[in-house]
């Protein structure tokens, strides 16, 4: 697996590793998406289950978020809907654990793995850290003791300011139950419910000019506005709702969304085509018809009434179609728009790097790319990749079958080519605006004779493994790009995709042959 790291923003985040079927193997969190990940590829004293998880990766995909809170809480959402095979492995096999707080005169809060206990059990929590950070905080604003034993001499930690002390009686029994029924709001989720509380307690203390109790309350107050810093992903909402944003440039429409269930964002998807006037509406229409249709959409522009119609009349309810100018909701949108940036146009900037160094008249938004493989000259096979936009468009990805059998590169990809866009020129099709071949300039030669025969003229280039070299028809010698270029990362990203999906067809066709014998 090869990774475009021009791609990743310097910015908190989730990121997922997936094997060769697309499904999630391990959710990790950052509070820098690109040197986290960087990570993983420079280490060199890697753990052997990173290591296991790496080999079956095949492909890596991130959300950018605002702030390190909201990677933590996307990466608990996360974990719980995909429960990934190496989140498990790697970060903890026991079960996942609860806080408890105990049953006894003073209760006290702490980690437990057990259902069969007395005490009242909040969680489960899949993150240990989120657990611990929030078993630290909920001890240290509400000064809940800790001690395994209630002490007979005097409270190191009362003494500190870390623990009420109710063993030496600093405080009564009344206000350490007090204290406890604020932990367990807390614990359950009603913090705002919380916060008008000790407002309300805080202005109470002021007027009786009990300032020192007024300052212990505002000190409380402050602790829980930062716990509370709940992020856009993770909102109370008992409906669901779809977050979109969309940009259109060079005749391109380029969507994504964020599919929120119940609050928890579970999925993001992205969506290219080209923009004919109208397209956002068209594609709405589309994609309603075969996708749930949330509660609530929140968009950047208001929509023609008759689609909000044509929503209800699927959804057989009424729904929001919010444009949101302040507050949580143009949070979330924002984020989708951050997103929508990052995922497309940092690919929009190589394949304009592209376009200048290959001198094309156009910008190469779709590329096919070809590579043969065979097992000492027998089961030979072609793979097409196709990217467009600048990702991996796997869903036109084509394999091939080759009749000649033998070491004949130049051969095989004269085959392939001319399967591949006689079928396009039978068919209709649009042809791509660039077409890389994996090899040198005999590749290259065969594969322009096959484009000659059909009459074609697409842009063609072959780039070469051993130096990176690109061939360019009607130049005798191949151009380099330098090492860190955006346009020679771009392609050698494409041409390792060709390659791996090559060898994985061939693989393939030997374990077949071997079950036949």
């Amino acid at each position: 697996m090869k990774i475009d790291f021009l791609t990743i923003p310097i910015s908190p985040g989730c990121y997922f590793y997936k094997d060769k079927e697309g499904k999630v193997i391990y959710i990790g969190k950052a509070k820098n998406l690109k040197k986290r990940i960087y990570s993983y590829f420079n280490k060199k004293d890697l753990d052997i289950k990173t290591k296991t998880m790496l080999s079956h990766a095949e492909s890596l995909d991130f959300i950018a978020t605002t702030s390190e809170v909201e990677s933590l809480i996307l990466e608990n959402n996360l974990i719980k809907k995909y429960s990934p095979k190496y989140n498990i492995l790697l970060k903890d096999s026991k079960s996942y654990a609860y806080l408890e707080l105990t049953k006894e005169e003073f209760p006290k809060l702490l980690i437990s793995r057990s259902k069969s206990t007395t005490g009242e059990l909040f969680g489960p929590f899949t993150s240990s850290k989120n657990r611990d950070e929030l078993l630290y905080l909920v001890n240290k604003i509400f000064l809940i003791r800790t001690c395994k034993k209630l002490p007979k001499r005097a409270c190191l930690r009362y003494s500190i300011g870390l623990c009420s002390a109710p063993c030496i009686k600093k405080i009564s029994k009344e206000e350490y139950q007090d204290s406890i029924h604020s932990a367990k709001m807390v614990l359950s989720g009603k913090t705002e419910e919380l916060l008008e509380k000790l407002k309300h307690k805080m202005n109470t203390f002021s007027k009786q000019k009990e300032f020192e109790n007024a300052l212990r309350i505002r000190e409380q107050i402050n602790s829980l506005i930062f716990l509370e810093e709940k992020q856009n992903m993770e909102r109370k909402k008992s409906y669901d709702e779809d977050i979109i944003c969309y940009k259109i440039k060079n005749n391109q429409i380029y969507i994504l969304i964020f599919n929120i269930n119940k609050g928890t964002l579970e999925n993001k998807k992205e969506f290219v085509f080209e923009d004919k006037g109208g397209s956002f509406e068209e594609f709405l229409i589309q994609y309603y018809s075969e996708n749930k249709i949330p509660k609530e959409i929140i968009l950047e522009k208001e929509l023609d009434s008759s689609i909000k119609e044509f929503l209800e009349l699927n959804r057989k309810s009424k729904i929001n179609l919010v444009v949101p100018k302040q507050g949580e909701k143009k949070e979330l949108l924002d984020l989708a728009k951050k997103n929508l940036e990052i995922t497309f146009f940092s690919n929009l900037e190589k394949l304009e790097e592209l376009k200048s160094k290959l001198n094309l008249q156009e910008t190469p938004l779709v590329i096919e790319c070809f590579d043969i493989s065979h097992l000492s000259g027998t089961q030979t096979v072609a793979s097409m990749v196709q990217f467009r936009n600048g990702l991996a468009d796997k869903s036109n990805y084509r394999r091939f079958k080759l009749a000649l059998e033998g070491n004949d590169d130049f051969a095989s990809i004269y085959e392939v080519v001319k399967r591949r866009y006689s079928k396009l020129v039978k068919e209709g099709i649009s042809f791509p605006n660039l077409i890389v071949i994996d090899g040198g300039s005999g590749q290259l030669h065969y594969a322009i004779k096959a484009l000659e025969e059909l009459n074609l003229k697409i842009p063609i280039i072959s780039l070469a493994k051993e130096f990176e070299e690109v061939y360019i028809p009607g130049k005798e010698t191949p151009i380099q790009l330098g090492e860190k270029n955006k346009a020679r990362l771009l392609l050698q990203q494409i041409r390792d995709e060709a390659h791996r999906f090559a060898i994985n067809y061939n693989r393939l066709l030997r374990k077949k042959s071997l079950f036949k014998e």
